[in-house]
């Protein structure tokens, strides 16, 4: 760590979905964080920030001991932890579900786990799931694979974090009733107050931004101005559209953002009401 300057420390993840989401995320919002090799620290100096890249399990222990200032991980990841953090931000990528899973033969439900033995990754998130429903199961702490321990007689079951589940139905797997827990990528700081920092502001701002932009898109279309007020009940954008004339007077063009599972239909609604060249651009970025 003695690479640090006196900028802002943020941690991200070293490998993993996690940290490739969490790279192009900030990449996208402006930040210098991609590594050129396997370097521990990518100093942004532009921007007045550190990237520190950890094991994606350490870095709420490095948040919560001040090392650093905040850091991107998983939900679970943070509660496995222990470490005492605060979730900042949500960042919308990395959704996983900490579940139970046990052969399909078996016929298991969680009510029946009460004297097993249980293989996790997870064993602080398990416990406290254990204790909240009075089940007194032996924990079975593995590193990884765990869905293949049931196979070598290490367990009777698992409790591990899932993403699609094809890797459990791989494995012969089923998974017993609703998840203990949904997780998905966050900011994470020592406590709530590390939010009011300008830079951390500033960087949850243009995630922010960056993630608001991906549910839109910029519509722009020509409309008879007799028609206008109908196209902008069905493009109302967010404040209002920008319009503009066009050299026949009996025209004008309209630019408006709208939510892009929406666009197919609103452009099927403009054409209908005679709107024209109706084009749909992406958007990088966006503050609403």
């Amino acid at each position: 760590m003695n690479d640090f300057s006196g900028n802002l420390k943020i941690a991200i993840p070293n490998k993993g979905s996690l940290s490739e989401g969490a790279v192009d995320l900030l990449r996208k919002a402006g930040y210098r964080c991609t590594r050129s090799g396997r370097e521990l620290v990518v100093k942004d100096a532009e921007n007045k920030i550190d990237f520190v890249f950890l094991r994606p399990r350490d870095i709420a222990l490095y948040v919560g001991s001040g090392i650093v200032d905040v850091g991107i991980t998983g939900i679970d990841l943070a509660l496995d932890s222990g470490a005492d953090v605060a979730t900042l931000f949500k960042l919308g990528f990395g959704g996983s579900r900490f579940c139970f899973a046990a052969p399909k033969e078996q016929k298991l439900s969680q009510e029946k786990l009460d004297g097993l033995r249980i293989a996790t990754s997870y064993p602080a998130l398990l416990k406290q799931e254990l204790d909240k429903r009075n089940l007194n199961c032996r924990i079975v702490k593995l590193d990884g694979a765990v869905e293949i321990s049931i196979a070598l007689g290490v367990a009777d079951a698992i409790a591990d974090v899932v993403s699609s589940g094809a890797t459990l139905r791989e494995a012969g797997l089923e998974i017993l009733g609703e998840p203990m827990l949904n997780s998905e990528a966050v900011v994470i700081g020592r406590s709530e107050k590390s939010a009011e920092l300008p830079e951390v502001i500033q960087l949850i701002a243009r995630l922010r931004g960056i993630m608001r932009a991906a549910e839109y898109v910029m519509v722009e279309y020509d409309i008879p101005r007799d028609r206008l007020d109908e196209a902008c009940r069905i493009t109302p954008g967010i404040e209002a559209p920008t319009i503009a004339p066009l050299a026949n007077d009996g025209w004008v063009a309209v630019k408006s953002m709208v939510k892009r599972k929406e666009c197919n239909a609103v452009m099927d609604e403009l054409y209908r009401i005679g709107g024209r060249g109706i084009i749909t651009m992406e958007i990088s970025a966006c503050r609403l």
